[in-house]
């Protein structure tokens, strides 16, 4: 037994030794076998029909490892949309396997930095990804022609390289960039249809989150199944009026209590800047709290907070990202962070969650 024992240490021993003299082959052996799988692989089609959602972004401005810029995938049938491109939102997509080729067109809630900042990367990978010979459409209210021709410009020199390092087929003149295609903003209490196409409806509603004006949220309804985005906004009727007996709503939420300590701890260390900034975003947007009765109001199935502020680092700081949650909603809640999924099965009334696509 001790040769027999003896023999598989000194066997396992020479695994380890070729395992570590050849682990580059290896790892290049698994990246190839890893990157055609990803590359066969449809994510959307492999999907059931129904509404789905994956979050190509769950943060806000302050830097979150687990939390990009707002980005948000809404994908019903085989068409897929995106919600704000904030930054690392693209490069999440691919991550999740939602090629950016795949994108048919981008919504823009408003036009705060963190909203649009990652633009122009998203339009470049979608028109290379699949040689697209039309700019990406990027649906927005007035003011979004400014932002999409700003981004144009900034990106002039880029779709010349591209074009000429990999010819006209893969990267067509015609479909550089962005197309702004602006909507009239529905007065308050109202909804304006935006999007008919391929059994899904989208409808677009005002909110609140002054100074930042214009700024709204959208309904989208397919196969039976409704979810509601609230972009950016204070509490607002507007918002549970939309997600009225909806499946899913999806509410940006900034915990003021915890907010409230990074205040304190800049004014400690005399960032007196920081402070004023960490006071003044508690009055423009919405408390998990306050998120929660909206939902309760509205009668939604189930409820997912984005948009995370304050960033969540440490163990426990989700559990005090909800406090007082559970007294104001009754259905599940769930704290989004990039690559949380969400489906909306077409004929079912059930909400299916996960972590990763």
């Amino acid at each position: 037994m001790r040769k027999v024992l003896l023999g598989l240490i000194v066997v396992a021993a020479i695994a380890l030794a070729a395992a570590w003299l050849f682990r580059g082959e290896l790892a290049t052996a698994v990246m190839a076998r890893g990157a055609q799988a990803n590359m066969a692989t449809d994510r959307i089609a492999a999907l059931p029909d129904g509404l789905h959602v994956a979050f190509c972004g769950a943060g806000s401005p302050l830097p979150d490892p687990q939390r990009s810029g707002p980005c948000v995938a809404v994908i019903a049938g085989s068409t897929l949309l995106v919600v704000d491109a904030g930054s690392g939102g693209s490069r999440n997509l691919q991550r999740m396997g939602l090629g950016a080729g795949r994108i048919q067109a981008v919504l823009l809630t408003h036009f705060h930095s963190d909203h649009i900042d990652g633009l122009g990367e998203l339009a470049m990978q979608r028109w290379v990804g699949a040689a697209h010979a039309e700019p990406l459409p990027v649906h927005g209210p007035p003011g979004v022609e400014q932002v999409v021709a700003g981004f144009n410009q900034a990106y002039q020199a880029d779709f010349g390289y591209r074009t000429a390092h990999h010819g006209a087929d893969i990267a067509p003149p015609s479909g550089a960039g962005s197309r702004a295609v602006p909507f009239e903003l529905p007065a308050a209490g109202e909804q304006r249809e935006i999007w008919n196409t391929n059994g899904l409806r989208v409808t677009v509603f005002p909110v609140v989150h002054e100074p930042a004006h214009p700024a709204v949220g959208y309904r989208f309804e397919y196969g039976g199944r409704t979810l509601v985005i609230s972009g950016d906004t204070r509490k607002t009727d507007a918002v549970a009026e939309a997600a009225r007996g909806a499946d899913l709503l999806l509410h940006e939420a900034l915990a003021s209590h915890l907010v409230a300590r990074l205040t304190d701890a800049a004014e400690a260390t005399g960032q007196t800047g920081l402070a004023k900034i960490t006071r003044d975003i508690v009055d423009y947007h919405t408390t998990p709290v306050e998120a929660a009765e909206i939902a309760q109001t509205a009668g939604v199935k189930a409820l997912v907070l984005y948009h995370i502020v304050p960033p969540l680092l440490v163990p426990g700081a989700e559990a005090a990202f909800l406090t007082g949650v559970d007294a104001a909603y009754g259905g599940p809640v769930t704290v989004a962070r990039d690559g949380t999924f969400v489906s909306l099965p077409a004929g079912s009334t059930r909400v299916e969650h996960s972590e990763r696509l």
